[in-house]
C-alpha cells in the first residue's frame, strides 16, 4: 500500500504527512502539476491532493486530473463523486435537485431575455452569486427588479471578476474593527487598484459571463450551520453573519455549541451525502420554517476552524466528546478502499 501525496503547506496534506509518518504508512511526495504526474504515481495505490479554489492552476485541471487517475486505477482523495461540482455553484444546483436534497430555492438563466423576463415577475429580495467563490465573495443581496435588471445586463454584457480589490478592502476593514485584521492587511487590497489584474487567478481567469445564477433569501437567520461529512463521521460549527450584513461564510465568528437544530441538520447531512457517494461534503445549512435547507457544498474546509469542535457525531447520531483529526480520516478512509478494489 502506497499513497502518492501532492504537498501544500497549509492545507490537508500536513497532515496527512504526519499521519503516514506517525503510522508507519508508505506515501510518496508527488507535483501534481508536473506534466509527467501519471509517471510519478506508478507502483501507487492512491493519490491525495487538496487543491483549492484559489489557485488558478488548481481549477484548470484538478478535477481532470482526478478522473484520470481514477481511470488508470488509482483511488482518489478527493474522488470524482466527491470534488467535480467543487467550486461551481450552478453544478450543485443541478446535483442537489437530481437527488432531491432540500435545496434553497435557485434558478439559473442562460439567456439575458430570460433572466430579465424571470426578474420581472419574481419577488425580491434575491441573492446573487457567481459560480465560483467561498468565504462569501462574488455574493450580492439583490434588492429590487431594476437591481437585478442591472446586474443580469452585467451578466451577459461584460461579466464580473472573480476578485474585486475593494470587496477584499471592506472585508479587510469590517474584520479590523473587530480585531481580526491588521492594519497593513485592510491597506494591502488598495495596490490592486493600479493594475489591470489584481492578481494572479484574475489573470488567468476570464470574466464570469453568459449565464446569471440567483437564490431565494431566507430571512431570520443569524447564523449558517456548517456540518461536514467525512465517511461515517460528521462534525458541525455555526457560523455568525457579518454585523449590519446577511452573510455568514468567511465571517470569522464561530459557535461551536450544538442544539437540536444542529442535530437535525446532522441527520440530513449522512442522508445527502450517501446519496452523493461523497467521501466528504461540507453542506452550509439556512433555517426555514424550522426546516433546514442547503445554501450550497463542498469537499474542503479551513482546517483550523474546526479543532475546537466539541466532538463528532457517528452515522448512529452517538456523539463523541474531545478532539478529533478528520484529516486522519480520510487517510484512514482511502486505504479501506484500496484494500476493497
Amino acid at each position: 500500500m502506497r499513497i502518492a501525496i501532492h504537498h501544500r503547506k497549509g492545507s490537508f496534506s500536513d497532515r496527512w504527512i504526519a499521519y503516514c509518518e506517525e503510522n508507519h504508512i508508505d506515501y510518496k511526495l508527488v507535483d501534481a502539476y508536473a506534466s509527467d504526474i501519471m509517471h510519478q504515481v506508478e507502483g501507487c495505490d492512491a493519490f491525495m491532493w487538496h487543491f483549492h479554489q484559489a489557485d488558478y492552476r488548481d481549477m484548470q485541471f484538478a478535477k481532470s486530473l482526478v478522473l484520470s487517475l481514477e481511470t488508470k486505477g488509482i483511488k482518489c482523495f478527493p474522488d470524482s463523486h466527491t470534488c467535480w461540482h467543487f467550486d461551481d455553484k450552478v453544478a450543485q444546483k443541478y446535483l442537489l435537485e437530481a437527488i432531491g436534497a432540500p435545496i434553497v430555492p435557485s434558478y439559473v438563466f442562460y439567456t439575458q431575455k430570460e433572466a430579465l423576463a424571470w426578474a420581472a415577475k419574481t419577488d425580491f429580495p434575491k441573492v446573487f452569486k457567481l459560480k465560483g467563490g467561498a468565504g462569501s465573495i462574488n455574493v450580492r443581496l439583490i434588492h429590487d427588479q431594476k437591481e437585478a435588471e442591472k446586474t443580469i445586463k452585467q451578466c451577459f454584457g461584460k461579466g464580473f471578476a472573480q476578485y474585486r480589490w475593494q470587496d477584499q478592502f471592506h472585508e479587510n476593514y469590517n474584520k479590523y474593527k473587530e480585531g481580526k485584521r491588521t492594519l497593513r492587511d485592510v491597506l494591502r487590497p488598495i495596490k490592486y487598484a493600479f493594475k489591470k489584474y489584481p492578481n494572479e487567478f484574475s489573470h488567468y481567469h476570464q470574466n464570469e459571463i453568459g449565464y446569471a445564477y440567483f437564490q431565494d433569501f431566507i430571512p431570520n437567520n443569524h447564523y449558517d450551520i456548517r456540518i461536514v461529512v467525512v465517511g461515517d463521521k460528521a462534525f458541525y460549527l455555526k457560523r455568525l453573519v457579518r454585523e449590519g450584513d446577511f452573510r455568514a461564510s468567511g465571517s470569522g465568528n464561530l459557535v461551536y455549541e450544538k442544539d437540536i437544530m444542529t442535530e437535525q441538520c446532522v441527520r440530513l447531512s449522512f442522508e445527502t451525502q450517501k446519496k452523493l457517494e461523497s467521501q466528504c461534503t461540507a453542506f452550509d445549512y439556512v433555517m426555514h420554517d424550522g426546516q433546514p435547507m442547503i445554501v450550497e457544498i463542498s469537499y474542503g474546509f479551513a482546517m483550523r476552524g474546526y479543532d475546537n469542535c466539541e466532538g463528532f457525531y457517528t452515522e448512529n447520531m452517538e456523539f463523541h466528546s474531545g478532539p478529533f483529526n478528520p484529516q486522519n480520516w480520510m487517510v484512514e478512509d482511502l486505504i479501506k478502499q484500496c484494500e476493497r478494489k
